[in-house]
């Protein structure tokens, strides 16, 4: 299993970002997806889910309305669409996947905003 993140960096405040996770080692479109975060000298938390077939999605509430996940199971893709960046954004994003009774994660992709 792979999960390879790209697409952080550094924006200002109330800008937008836009993640992709490249998934690789087992069957993409059968599987739930999220993504995480982590900032400096905070607990991982969960950002957003989205179902296999991605007709079902779900979001940590400080991000809703502001975040979007989708997926394309063609591409084995999940993204995560980001407008309306403030500061408490900054972190690493990390995408996930539990199967085989285990978590897999990629490496993370680092956000920060700032002006």
């Amino acid at each position: 299993v792979q999960l390879m993140e790209s697409g952080g960096g550094l924006v200002q405040p109330g800008g937008s970002l836009r993640l992709s996770c490249a998934a690789s080692g087992f069957t993409f479109s059968t599987y739930r997806m999220t993504w995480y975060r982590q900032a400096p000298g905070k607990e991982r938390e969960l950002v957003a889910g989205i179902s296999s077939t991605g007709r079902s999605t779900n979001y940590a509430d400080s991000v809703k309305g502001r975040f979007t996940i989708s997926r394309d199971n063609a591409q084995n893709t999940v993204y995560l669409q980001m407008n309306s960046l403030g500061p408490e954004d900054t972190a690493v994003y990390y995408c996930n996947v539990y199967l085989a009774w285990d978590y897999y994660w990629g490496q993370g992709t680092q956000v920060i905003v700032s002006s």
